[in-house]
């Protein structure tokens, strides 16, 4: 019972932690005095956004401790994308995820990942139209992410993009998912196994 208590008191100073962190990124944003300087600062909600949807997902399912649901995790990531893209250039993220739980750490990185992913698909193009996807892969304790989208196609800009600012960040996610993080240049497609513990 205190260790319930405990853990209950620790989740809500992190939520209300990252809520004044949201807040002040939003007081500054809204303070920008040029269009760069409010994409950075979007930028920056994007990743705070993907901590916070992870940590919420990991509370509400500690009674069970089953896993956090996938689905759950990355609609509620797609949806704070969306809202986070610049006004005249709407985002489009299809979503295609079957019902599959992940450890905390995973679900963390895998958020993380997708961020940067979608975000060098919205640097490349702002009108970007985006699939993710989870599906089955040959062992049980596995399950295929796949993103893919026109903009990420090679081309001499995404190589730029990937060479100066999101290759190594990319790359270093996929590590902490200990797996082979695979690129697809004519369809414009990353794909990896990732870790799961089970299915919803």
């Amino acid at each position: 019972m205190r260790q319930t208590k405990l853990t209950r008191e620790v989740h809500h100073r992190v939520k209300n932690n990252l809520q004044v962190i949201s807040s002040l990124i939003n007081f500054h944003a809204r303070a920008a005095r040029s269009a760069e300087a409010t994409q950075a600062y979007a930028s920056i909600q994007r990743r705070v956004d993907a901590l916070a949807v992870v940590h919420r997902n990991h509370f509400a399912e500690l009674e069970e401790n089953r896993g956090l649901s996938l689905r759950s995790v990355i609609g509620e990531l797609a949806s704070n994308i969306r809202a986070t893209a610049p006004d005249d250039s709407p985002i489009g993220v299809t979503l295609d995820i079957a019902p599959y739980l992940a450890n905390q750490d995973v679900a963390i990185a895998i958020a993380f990942l997708l961020t940067e992913i979608v975000e060098l698909a919205m640097t490349v193009s702002p009108t970007a139209q985006v699939r993710i996807s989870i599906g089955a892969a040959p062992t049980d304790d596995r399950a295929i992410l796949r993103v893919n989208s026109p903009a990420l196609v090679d081309d001499d800009r995404m190589r730029a993009l990937v060479a100066e600012r999101y290759g190594r960040v990319i790359e270093g996610l996929a590590r902490q998912l200990r797996s082979k993080l695979h690129y697809d240049p004519l369809v414009g497609a990353y794909e990896i196994a990732v870790a799961v513990t089970g299915r919803d």
